[in-house]
């Protein structure tokens, strides 16, 4: 009789630890939402948008176009540019073919002056003429130098040109409004035959491949809280079941905060509470702004 009421309590003791065992793994260790990055694009440049070419929902590569804006005001001051370089490039010339002159000029002065030098010698010249001459010589070699010093500020107007040209070019390339990273169009501001400024507000996407759970645990919970470690995640799947996934911790906060109040923990008494972000690869059925629950796999196995 001993033997079988001692059989009958460690019976009853095995399937409370049980009971205790599966109402501990049913339950969820932190509670949060999710979130993607999300990246607001402006535009870069003023005009009327001359087509729009993705729509809200649309999946999209990075470098896909989203806008075309008119461009055409700045093409023809790109056009006005080119004329004007042209035109720096013509005085270039004129500069070059006037040293070219003064160059002529003082070979026949040089030669001149090797002429009147022997003369000299043979008593056929006089100093007077040498004396000329050098001093000929002297000034087209000064002149030269001077028409020389043009060459910096028509350089220099040339910079001015190409540093204009560039700043259109790149004017022109912003009016191509491309995706800035592979992800999901959630919103377009701008439809095609606006007019738009600089800073006006184009689509808002977003990588929903990878979600981000912002969860919130309690301090006693840390020690079991490393950074790439791996946890289980559940959703609702909409029909009254539970969808699990596996999540992977990415950060920890470093300070508490308190207790936001859309979130209800495991402890009713926790004031501070830590965030944690979880990565979780979606598989097509998170979306931004779900709840999820998160359950520590190291607590489950310890237990």
């Amino acid at each position: 009789m001993y033997y079988m009421k001692s059989l009958y309590y460690l019976i009853i003791g095995l399937l409370i630890v049980g009971i205790s065992c599966d109402k501990r793994n049913e339950e969820s260790d932190a509670f949060g939402n999710f979130s993607a990055i999300e990246i607001l694009l402006s535009s870069e440049t003023n005009g009327k948008i001359l087509k729009k070419n993705i729509a809200e929902g649309t999946i999209v590569d990075s470098g896909e176009v989203a806008y075309i804006i008119d461009t055409i005001q700045n093409h023809l001051r790109k056009v006005e540019l080119y004329a004007r370089k042209s035109s720096v490039l013509a005085k270039k010339s004129n500069i070059a073919a006037e040293i070219a002159v003064l160059e002529e000029q003082k070979k026949a002065v040089e030669n001149d002056l090797i002429r009147v030098d022997k003369m000299l010698e043979d008593g056929a010249a006089s100093k007077k003429q040498w004396d000329d001459l050098n001093n000929k010589l002297l000034i087209t070699e000064k002149q030269i130098l001077k028409v020389r010093t043009n060459y910096t500020a028509i350089d220099a107007e040339m910079a001015i040109v190409d540093a204009n040209i560039e700043k259109i070019e790149d004017m022109i390339q912003r009016a191509i409004v491309c995706t800035p990273v592979k992800g999901t169009i959630l919103a377009m501001y701008a439809e095609q035959g606006e007019t738009i400024a600089i800073g006006r507000p184009l689509l808002r996407i977003a990588d929903l491949e990878v979600m981000e759970l912002k969860a919130y645990f309690s301090g006693d919970q840390l020690p079991l809280l490393k950074i790439g470690e791996k946890v289980d995640v559940f959703t609702d799947d909409g029909s009254g079941g539970i969808r699990k996934f596996e999540g992977t911790i990415s950060s920890i906060a470093s300070e508490a905060e308190f207790t936001p109040k859309i979130i209800q923990t495991r402890e009713e008494r926790v004031n501070l509470v830590y965030a944690v972000k979880i990565r979780v690869i979606n598989d097509g059925t998170l979306k931004i702004n779900m709840p999820g629950e998160v359950r520590l796999v190291s607590l489950d196995n310890v237990l």
